[in-house]
Formats: structure tokens, sequence, C-alpha cells
């Protein structure tokens, strides 16, 4: 079993490449925002971001691949960066003091 899944087509070959430039230069940018964020939401944002292209990285090497692991994994790690930002944002805002009580 090879990694890379030889049958793709061009058009499909130059796709995959250019989307995985776009997400190579996006984790960039987001890493940069997470490491110089002014605020604790900006550095939130970031790491969700940060998941988000992870899960589009995953996705894009399971089309590489062939292999549907990859898949499962995207869809494992999706859900449990949502959870990670509901609780980022509830800590955000409990450590903020504004009570609506």
């Amino acid at each position: 079993m090879t990694i890379i899944d030889l049958s793709v087509t061009s058009l499909e070959w130059w796709a995959i490449n250019i989307a995985s430039l776009f997400v190579i230069l996006s984790l960039l940018a987001a890493t940069y925002r997470l490491l110089i964020g002014p605020t604790l939401a900006d550095r939130v944002v970031a790491l969700d971001m940060l998941s988000m292209l992870m899960v589009v990285f995953l996705v894009l090497f399971s089309q590489v691949s062939g292999v549907n692991a990859y898949m499962y994994a995207a869809i494992s790690l999706a859900l449990i960066a949502f959870l990670a930002t509901v609780a980022f944002a509830h800590y955000i805002d409990r450590t903020r003091g504004d009570s609506d009580d």
C-alpha cells in the first residue's frame, strides 16, 4: 500500500496542490495570530482556525492517499475542536465577570 494514490487526474492533482498551498499559508497566518494576538479572544479564534485548517488538511490527505481513516480522523477532530471552542468561550465569559444574573 502506498501513501499517495496515483490514480488522480491532472486537474485533481492541480486542485489539490493549490488547495494545499493555501492551507499552508492560512496555517502560517493563524499561527502568527495565535502567538501575537493581543487578546485572549483573538487567540481562541486563531486556535479554532488552526483546528479547522487541520481538518481541511486531513480531508485533502484523505483524497490524495485514498485512505478513508483520515476522513474519520477529520470528523473527530472537527467535533472535538467545536467543543474546545465552546469551552474557551465559556471560560472567557466567566473571566470577564459580566454576569447577566
